[in-house]
């Protein structure tokens, strides 16, 4: 995506002062936050700013949920399972999880601050995601929707 012969980079495009988590906030505060400023995903940040996961309104909509438990086998005193408990596990987590850290997406798909504009689009694509956190040496520095792309594609026209 070219600009008066410039290259549009993941930096020119993207939201600064990102707002995020740490992963030992409460739920709660995150739903909070998300609802204040009309936003639909969180990026989890350790100490350092580094990105370690995020949250988004597809990881809590698993808390209304319904809970199925793995398909097994039984034969004799012994339980086969069809379906992989660990998988269970982690649902049943992200349902009743009273900690970012209990229902954050991992790993995060991030884009670097100098790549470019439709290196943001084909890893959103590719990913399946609706944000993607912007980094700079490893911190966050931004983050960019697919409304930004949208813009910036307008901006074009």
């Amino acid at each position: 995506m070219v600009k008066g012969g410039v290259s549009m980079k993941a930096k020119d495009i993207m939201t600064p002062n990102v707002i995020t988590v740490s992963k030992s906030d409460s739920v709660e505060k995150a739903i909070k936050l998300l609802l204040e400023h009309n936003i639909t995903g969180l990026p989890v940040v350790d100490e350092a700013g580094h990105v370690i996961g995020i949250i988004t309104e597809g990881d809590l909509m698993y808390r209304g949920g319904e809970i199925k438990p793995p398909r097994y086998l039984a034969i004799f005193d012994s339980y086969i399972f069809i379906d992989n408990p660990s998988k269970f596990e982690k649902q049943l987590k992200k349902m009743t999880g009273m900690f970012v850290e209990d229902v954050m997406t991992t790993p995060v798909i991030v884009i670097e601050a100098e790549q470019s504009v439709p290196d943001a689009a084909n890893l959103m694509t590719k990913h399946k995601v609706n944000r993607l956190p912007v980094i700079e040496e490893g911190k966050l520095v931004g983050i960019i929707s697919r409304r930004d792309i949208i813009k910036s594609y307008a901006s074009m026209a």
